[in-house]
Parts: C-alpha cells; structure tokens; sequence
C-alpha cells in the first residue's frame, strides 16, 4: 500500500475485538465514507477501493474496513449476520466519532451486497449517526423490516442485467421513506465488470456524497427518483 501522510492503516476497537482498516483523509475533506463489504469481500476488494479512489479526488475522506476478522469470515453464519455486521459499522462510526482527525467530518456509509443490508440496518439504529448512504448491488431485501426508518438520503444503484438483485432493490425503494433514488447501470451485472460500469457507480456515489455530506450543503426534502 502506498502509504502517504493522509493515508494510514487503523485498527478499530469494536465490540472486545479489533478490525483492520485504510483510512485516507484528503486535505480540507467535507465528509467521510465508510465502506461496508459484502460477503466474501473485504477492504482489499479492488471495486471499492476504485469507487474510493474517485471519492477522495472529490475531496472526501474515506475507510475501507473489514466487519469481520479474518477467521469470522469463514463462518457463512456470520458472514449473513446482517445484525452483527451492522453493530460492527456503528462500532466504526462511533470511533470516527472519537477520533480527532475524524469527529468533525458528517459520515456516509457505502455499502455492496450484504454490506448494503447492514449499512441500512445501522442508519435504522442509530439515524443521527449517517448523513447520507449509498449501496452498490446491494441487498436491501435483507434489511426490510428497518427500511422504514431509514432517514439518510439513500441512492440505490443496481446492475441491469443483476437478477434476481434488480427486482430486490426496486421492492425495497419502495419501503424506504426518506429523501432516495434508484439507478439502473444499462448492461451491468451483479460485479460491474462491464467496461464503464463501476465508474459510472462512482459517478453516481461521488454526486450523491457530495451533496449530502457536507454540513454546509442544504438538503432538499421529498426527492425521489427512480431512472
């Protein structure tokens, strides 16, 4: 890893044990996203360090981190423990909470497959915690009963060609009552392996970040938007 001033490996103390993260704080950053990994992936996984890499140039702080220790993931029961996993963001949130390089920023959460489900459930838990959140493929259908209080801005972005996940977000847009907006990435699969695909999910996570992370922003009530 290329470690720069602003880039630094964290350990973070979550529930009597510690998770490895990357965090990089960009210079002036106006907000800060923590990415939730879906299962069988983890901080390493190059989709996410690719949409990361684009939210820092647009100026915001980001943390890759792994819900899961090394031996967790390899159990399927926790690997699908959308609660666990959700408690392990909040863990995280409340450390950037703590930290003083961090406690000023307003967080996001960034969240692919089950990792979405979990970062929903945690904005359902606790809402002052998440400013905004966006989910990659993700599986909101797990999270279903805790939709309804989700208050964070929500965008859903979902591959085309990504079925059954295509019919699974569209049934959760529905339940979800804050400001949010679907989009549908033309020809992409359940990976965005598609050439453009994972940056045009970038693009859209960039402009959803950076217009709802940021304290000074105003924030427009009612949108919803499925395109």
């Amino acid at each position: 890893m290329d470690m720069t001033p602003d880039h630094s490996e964290v350990s973070i103390p979550v529930g009597g044990i510690r998770l490895g993260g990357n965090l990089h704080i960009p210079s002036g950053a106006t907000g800060i996203v923590t990415f939730a990994h879906g299962s069988g992936s983890s901080r390493l996984s190059p989709r996410n360090r690719s949409v990361a890499r684009e939210l820092q140039n647009a100026g915001l702080a980001t943390l890759l981190m792994d819900l899961l220790e090394e031996e967790e993931s390899e159990d399927r029961s926790k690997v699908f423990d959308i609660e666990l996993l959700a408690s392990r963001l909040l863990g995280a949130a409340h450390w950037l909470g703590k930290n003083a390089e961090t406690r000023s920023l307003r967080i996001g959460y960034f969240g692919a497959s089950t990792g979405a489900a979990a970062a929903l459930v945690a904005a359902a838990r606790e809402p002052a915690r998440v400013a905004a959140i966006v989910s990659r493929g993700g599986r909101p259908d797990m999270a279903l009963p805790w939709l309804p209080k989700v208050k964070a801005p929500t965008l859903l972005i979902v591959g085309e060609l990504d079925v059954p996940v295509l019919d699974w977000n569209h049934a959760a847009y529905r339940h979800l009552s804050t400001e949010k907006e679907l989009v549908v990435v033309p020809g992409a699969t359940h990976l965005f392996e598609e050439p453009g695909a994972m940056h045009a999910v970038a693009i859209h996570a960039c402009r959803w970040f950076v217009r709802y992370l940021p304290a000074e922003q105003p924030r427009p009530g009612g949108e919803s938007k499925i395109r």
